[in-house]
């Protein structure tokens, strides 16, 4: 078969995948795996059920994972009758709608002097010497420190979210172009793409709800108590008064409950309806209104209905 590939220059992890006939759980808790024999493995959880293929993955540090695929079905949470929206930051992490403040940990930030140190050890090694192997996987540990300790985190956060409400909106955020800003570090370091993933997945597993409102709405321009528009303003801003109302906001706060307002009136209203606060209460439809358009049905399962109403397929 020759050497093995390697798909990707930026991913330095190795991979080893075994279908079912190529490994097998010992009663021991040992995952036997082809030509190689008995490993031991330090169990994070117990298998759902059994499991069709099993990933080996080596990372840059030199720790090996055992990735197992597992076929379960979702089970939902009782249903609630709370809904949360959810304004990210970089001050604190995420402000909720109901009042609730994250605090922003900065992993990175708080490990910098460490990973400074091992990088600086790293840069006087003499290329393709032993020594300099040994500080490129001390880095390569530092890093992955900071990488576990805020993936633990997230799944902590995004977990208890899920548990307690049952709709939560997001803003979709340009992640990538603020990546390339002078933030940039701490944008990376907050992780928002991955706790948006997190609640996504979790949301599908447990049978809530993930609404994302579109990056083009004014969240922190408009009054959360009357619906005016007051305009943008600098990030220094903190605090504001709305000037029609004369109510006092909290910038982060005041984002989360437009995101909320605005995320219940992209569900509960009718396609293409107004997506601003105010309008999220559902409305009987008038008898002038047409109906779907078959147009907008998908192009499997129902496309017309037939005589008594009943679908033809």
């Amino acid at each position: 078969m020759g050497l093995p590939r390697f798909k990707s220059k930026r991913d330095s992890r190795q991979s080893l995948r075994f279908t079912r006939n190529g490994f097998r759980i010992r009663s021991n808790g040992k995952l036997n795996l082809a030509k190689i024999g008995d490993v031991r493995v330090k169990w994070s959880r117990a298998l759902p059920a059994d499991p069709s293929s099993v990933t080996i993955l080596l990372d840059p540090s030199g720790r090996y994972h055992a990735s197992f695929v597992v076929d379960v079905e979702p089970s939902h949470l009782p249903e609630l009758d709370t809904e949360i929206g959810i304004d990210l930051g970089l001050t604190t992490y995420a402000v909720l709608s109901d009042g609730q403040v994250i605090d922003n940990p900065r992993f990175l930030r708080k490990a910098e002097r460490r990973l400074k140190a091992a990088q600086r050890e790293l840069s006087r090694k003499a290329r393709g010497s032993k020594n300099r192997a040994k500080a490129r996987r001390k880095v390569a540990k530092a890093h992955a420190k900071v990488a576990d300790t805020r993936r633990d985190w997230l799944h902590k956060q995004t977990t208890r979210i899920i548990r307690e409400t049952q709709a939560v909106y997001l803003e979709d955020l340009n992640v990538r172009g603020l990546g390339r800003g002078r933030l940039a570090k701490s944008v990376h370091d907050a992780g928002w793409s991955a706790f948006r993933r997190l609640l996504e997945e979790k949301a599908a597993r447990y049978g809530r709800t993930v609404g994302i409102v579109p990056r083009a709405f004014p969240s922190s321009q408009l009054c959360s108590r009357c619906g005016h528009r007051d305009g943008p303003k600098p990030l220094a801003v903190r605090e504001w008064t709305c000037g029609a109302c004369g109510v006092l906001h909290n910038r982060d706060l005041n984002a989360a409950r437009n995101i909320l307002a605005a995320g219940q009136a992209d569900r509960l209203n009718a396609p293409g309806g107004p997506v601003r606060p105010g309008v999220a209460i559902p409305r009987r439809a008038r008898p002038d209104e047409r109906g779907t358009h078959l147009g907008d049905l998908p192009r499997t399962g129902v496309r017309a209905a037939g005589a008594g109403g009943i679908p033809v397929l």
